[in-house]
């Protein structure tokens, strides 16, 4: 089947402006590696949460020095892993959903968000006409597999989030009401566990990724959607260099990756390194202690660690995915998986579990 999905095109002489963002991040208060849930977590390798701290610390205060604004949810006793923030959730329009995590280490960490989330589109967080849907019914770990580039939703699956998660995510979120098509990319490489350890979004036509993540189906797909996309080499794809957040100009990532560094400049991004080796030890780096949130719009709210109560969920409603308007050039996708609803399916459709 052949899909024409819209992708600007994103050259090297593109110019680079940076937008202000608005991020969800978790102090690494209790981080510490206790089980091994992905190949980066080793029991053997000692810790320093302090030191952790002070990392998160200098990344949040990067952040908020180029101008973007920062909430905090609170970190819990006994989830160790609440600092990668971007497995909290999806925030797209205002419309917030909670992950459903797939190791059984985590899934405590799904109502916490869910609560946060509650508490956030009361205090408009999440703009004007924002809402808390809930948690996922479907495995599904946020933005560690979900990243939004332009009207495309790349969602990873593989080793976490499930291709029934994808379809739930139109429904959910009303993608198709807000014209963005979900693109499924499978990953095959257990180090890579979560899509945005693979691949990171750079601009709406423009991404960075290694290509040796990907099943051969998903990898033609990225070519097609995205011809001029930087391609990472191993070397800093092993430092994360990957795990990164982009502003649209500024490049926040692992300073260890110094070859990524160097690609970003030749595009014209300027990187900003940031020193993150101790929470790398439980497989994340930048991107993952972050969380994108898209309000309706940008709201007048100052930033605030909400502590939320249990709610009651929001029932929505069934409506199918449609697919976005073109409105930029034009690209022939094929897929070799099923294709309904919005939903752009590519390789296999048995989930992965990464190695314990």
């Amino acid at each position: 089947m052949t899909l024409e999905l819209s992708v600007p095109r994103v050259g090297a002489d593109t110019p680079r402006t940076a937008t202000p963002c608005t991020f969800l991040m978790c102090p690494p208060t209790y981080f510490d590696v206790v089980y091994t849930i992905n190949p980066w977590m080793d029991l053997t390798v000692p810790v320093d949460t302090a030191r952790a701290v002070e990392q998160w610390e200098a990344l949040r205060r990067t952040y908020e020095r180029h101008g973007h604004t920062v909430h905090v949810v609170d970190p819990q006793p006994g989830l160790p892993d609440m600092v990668y923030a971007a497995n909290g959730g999806i925030v797209v329009g205002g419309r917030a959903l909670a992950p459903r995590f797939t190791h059984a280490e985590r899934q405590a960490e799904g109502p916490v968000f869910s609560r946060w989330f509650d508490d956030a589109a009361r205090a408009g967080v999440l703009g004007p006409d924002g809402v808390s849907v809930g948690q996922a019914d479907e495995l599904n770990e946020g933005e560690g597999d979900l990243l939004l580039a332009g009207d495309l939703l790349l969602a990873g699956t593989g080793f976490r989030t499930s291709r029934a998660a994808h379809a739930e995510l139109g429904r959910r979120l009303r993608l198709g009401e807000q014209g963005i098509t979900v693109v499924t990319l499978e990953l095959v490489d257990p180090r890579y566990y979560h899509l945005d350890t693979a691949l990171t979004v750079l601009a709406p036509g423009l991404v960075a990724y290694l290509p040796e993540a990907f099943s051969r189906e998903s990898l033609d797909t990225l070519r097609d959607l995205f011809p001029d996309a930087i391609l990472a080499d191993p070397d800093d794809a092993a430092a994360l260099g990957l795990n990164a957040v982009s502003d649209g100009r500024h490049v926040y990532l692992n300073a260890a990756a110094t070859g990524m560094h160097a690609r970003l400049r030749e595009r014209g991004f300027e990187p900003v390194g940031i020193e993150i080796d101790e929470i790398l030890k439980g497989g994340g780096s930048v991107k993952c202690c972050t969380l994108t949130l898209r309000p309706t719009q940008h709201p007048v709210v100052e930033p605030t660690s909400l502590v939320a109560e249990p709610t009651s969920p929001v029932v929505e409603p069934t409506s199918p995915v449609v697919e976005p308007v073109e409105t930029t050039q034009r690209w022939n996708v094929v897929s070799t998986g099923p294709t309904t609803g919005g939903v752009v399916s590519t390789g296999s459709t048995t989930p992965r579990r990464a190695a314990r």
